[in-house]
């Protein structure tokens, strides 16, 4: 079990770059059918061609959790899923659905309740048939990066991301690290510190003027503030 309930894609992508883990962030647009919705599990891989037969044949592997990560190569013109498929995901226990594509059905979607992402609605569902791959159920495209079951996925309003499963415990420890500093952070603005007193800005400034190579995410380590990863 993944605990992200605390935590949001931000945070985690800033624990990756301050864990020097890979960053795998989707691309743009990939929103929650319903909004606040948050996601976390192992990915279970599918490439979709046309058909359904590739999602029902992933979930008879697949395991309490797991989030059914689709490959439709983010297209624009089919929605590849719809509330049929969705049912289906509930029955086999998997945690939610992430798509490179998109949707449709979404006032059913809604009603089920099972967290899906995509880029939006469209009404028509696939005309093609195309030819499968080996690589079907092994892994799935998304945007620029190729993730597997050796991966975790984590999906909220800010967007999708992928950390390697055997990374995502140290990541999600720094990640609620960094929240419990912004958070502090945070609660000082309110009480009257600015955020430039916070990080002694001033100071930053005069080390800048006498070194160019002192940048301030070097300044903020050393002080110990959370803005910049």
């Amino acid at each position: 079990m993944i605990d992200f309930a605390d935590l949001t894609t931000p945070l985690v992508a800033d624990a990756c770059v301050r864990l020097d883990v890979p960053l795998r962030v989707a691309p743009a647009g990939v929103r929650p059918v319903v909004p606040g919705t948050g996601l976390a599990g192992p990915v279970r891989p599918a490439r979709h061609y046309g058909s359904v037969d590739v999602f029902l044949e992933a979930y008879r592997d697949a395991r309490p959790g797991d989030v059914l990560v689709i490959d439709n190569g983010g297209r624009a013109d089919e929605a590849c899923i719809g509330d049929l498929t969705v049912l289906e995901a509930a029955a086999s226990g998997l945690a939610g659905l992430v798509v490179w594509g998109l949707h449709r059905d979404t006032a059913e979607l809604v009603q089920i309740g099972v967290p899906v992402f995509s880029y939006g609605a469209l009404p028509a569902g696939p005309l093609r048939a195309d030819e499968r791959e080996p690589e079907a159920l092994r892994s799935a495209r998304f945007g620029a990066h190729r993730v597997g079951a050796d991966d975790v996925v984590f999906a909220d309003d800010d967007g999708v991301l992928f950390v390697a499963a055997d990374r995502a415990g140290e990541v999600l420890d720094t990640a609620r690290a960094i929240r419990a500093t912004e958070r502090e952070q945070a609660r000082r603005i309110r009480a009257g510190e600015t955020l430039a007193q916070q990080t002694r800005f001033a100071d930053y400034l005069a080390r800048r003027a006498a070194d160019p190579r002192y940048t301030f995410r070097n300044h903020l380590r050393r002080v110990g503030g959370a803005i910049e990863e």
